[in-house]
């Protein structure tokens, strides 16, 4: 039900009360008047017959109430001292003996008392209702009694005009009261509507004129509604930050609710974690490892907090952390250390190396230096010796070289400038300047060069990237093999290929060649004087330049460089 309707029905029971309550004073008070006023009537009729009755004996009396009940219609009635009748309007006189004693009645027994008395009540001699007035009279009392219909007459027709004014005043309060429960409920109504449009986050126009208690309340709605905004939009704002900082994280983030449901995840956790686009399992799946998973477990169920775990997560190290929320759930950080400890392998590996490359022609020479300093061997033993330690001095020199070199590159502090370069004659330049290098003398070299092709690089990196693959390519390669140098357009670049007629490197190998100090066969890379440093250096000198380079070999036939770079 509306409240228009409540508010209606309730004011409509409200006027129908108070319609009856007055119609029921209005008639006890109707009743009583009119029946005080018939009593001062009477009382004044009594006191005229009991001027006339003065000094009349009984038979006077009787003929004297007779006369004047038959001029007033009232009954006429009169009693001694002791409440005897003597005289009595209704009754002739032979029937006086046979009535009661009128004394105990509460109007007689008033009047002879000396007051006037005055009672309404059925009576006994007549059987009608009757209103009795009685006043004190030389023989005793004189009562005067006249029927209550003529009372009831005069209320019945009152009674239809109170009821009548009634109806009129009860609708006109029914038409004012339903004005008033609608101007009382449209602007309820109006405010259920506006704080209805503010649950759903709209902005609703509100009337906030009025000074009423319906203005204060739109005005209380207007400010919870602005404050409310406000707060949203601030919430909305932390909200955005917060997202789009946790996104911009490079370590990935996971929160779970209490029983472990993944409710977000960064893009860097998907990424680390390989979880894809779609829903993420639950968070205890992801971190499969037992330590992990019962570290999860006591941060769900304990609030115990997670700290720098390492796991390893799908070939991957990976460093967790975890902290339980206050509304249940968590929030799991996943730092990647997979390549910090690729490096710290290279690391160990680089000091490994360094240290054993170093570490033989050091050897070699110190062995060489004690002994022509104790000893004094033949001239041609002592120049052997002597050559001996100028090669490894050599070697030594160029280690240091190109690590300074790979140092340089890798730090950055070398920048490249490049420039069209044509490679057939730089080419031919670098084979000339390696023509005394291992089994050079004894091989072929060919180019399978596009006229004109011209490569867009630095010109000393270029040179320095020829030397190194060129130079592997006569120190691996048998007498009377072939080195060749290739180019090709490709798109916007060139295919630069150096392609060699030895041995060639197992598959299995192959992915590793670029990597500082690695060797295919260590044992005849120190014979032939390589410090394992040059494809590492390569691979760094083309990717500064914007390129790339991979090789491809087939063992037992020969070995392949390819490097793409821009085309000039």
């Amino acid at each position: 039900m509306s409240l228009t309707r409540r508010l209606l029905l309730s004011y409509l029971a409200i006027i129908g009360l108070t319609t009856a309550v007055v119609i029921l004073a209005g008639n006890r008070l109707l009743r009583s008047r009119l029946t005080a006023d018939a009593a001062a009537e009477l009382e004044r009729e009594a006191r005229y017959f009991e001027m006339s009755a003065r000094g009349r004996d009984a038979r006077g009396l009787d003929s004297l109430v007779h006369a004047l009940t038959a001029t007033t219609g009232r009954r006429l009635t009169v009693v001694d001292r002791s409440g005897a009748v003597l005289a009595d309007s209704d009754f002739p006189q032979g029937q006086l003996g046979s009535l009661e004693n009128h004394a105990a009645r509460p109007e007689i027994r008033e009047a002879l008392a000396g007051r006037t008395g005055t009672d309404l009540r059925r009576s006994v001699s007549t059987g009608r209702d009757e209103l009795k007035v009685a006043i004190p009279s030389s023989h005793g009392a004189v009562r005067i009694s006249a029927p209550l219909p003529q009372v009831e007459e005069a209320i019945s027709h009152s009674r239809g005009a109170v009821l009548l004014g009634a109806f009129i005043a009860a609708l006109a309060a029914a038409v004012l009261a339903l004005a008033f429960a609608v101007n009382v409920t449209r602007p309820l109504r109006r405010l259920r509507d506006a704080a209805e449009a503010i649950a759903r986050g709209d902005r609703p126009a509100l009337d906030v004129r009025g000074r009423h208690e319906v203005g204060q309340l739109a005005r209380a709605l207007r400010t919870v509604d602005d404050n409310l905004s406000g707060r949203l939009a601030d919430l909305e704002r932390e909200r955005a930050g917060m997202a789009a900082l946790i996104g911009s994280m490079v370590e990935g983030v996971v929160a779970c609710d209490a029983r472990g449901t993944v409710t977000a995840v960064n893009p860097a956790a998907r990424e680390l974690l390989g979880l894809g686009d779609g829903a993420a399992p639950p968070v205890q799946e992801i971190f499969r490892p037992r330590a992990a998973r019962e570290a999860i477990d006591a941060t769900l169920h304990a609030g115990t907090e997670v700290t720098d775990l390492e796991v390893e997560v799908d070939h991957r190290t990976v460093l967790l952390s975890g902290r339980a929320l206050k509304d249940g759930g968590a929030v799991f950080v996943v730092h990647d250390l997979t390549t910090l400890k690729r490096l710290e392998a290279v690391r160990r590996d680089f000091v490994a190396n360094v240290s054993h490359e170093l570490k033989t022609p050091l050897t070699v020479i110190r062995g060489f230096a004690e002994t022509l300093r104790k000893d004094e061997p033949p001239r041609d033993v002592a120049h052997g010796f002597l050559d001996t330690m100028l090669a490894n001095t050599r070697r030594m020199q160029q280690l240091i070289d190109d690590l300074l070199d790979l140092s340089r590159i890798e730090s950055r502090a070398w920048t490249p400038e490049p420039e069209p370069v044509e490679l057939e004659p730089l080419a031919r330049e670098v084979w000339a300047g390696l023509s005394q290098r291992g089994n050079a003398p004894t091989l072929t070299f060919e180019t399978d060069i596009t006229s004109g092709a011209a490569l867009l690089a630095d010109r000393d990196a270029l040179r320095q990237i020829l030397v190194n693959v060129l130079d592997n390519a006569a120190r691996y390669t048998p007498a009377g093999g072939t080195v060749t140098v290739r180019a090709r357009p490709e798109g916007d670049q060139l295919r630069l290929e150096v392609s060699d007629t030895g041995s060639g490197i197992p598959s299995d190998q192959l992915s590793r060649i670029f990597e500082r100090f690695y060797r295919v066969d260590p044992a005849r890379s120190r014979e032939l004087g390589g410090t394992g440093l040059g494809l590492a250096i390569v691979k760094h000198l083309v990717e500064a330049q914007g390129g790339r380079v991979e090789a491809l070999s087939v063992l037992g036939a020969g070995t392949t460089i390819r490097i793409v770079l821009p085309a000039a």
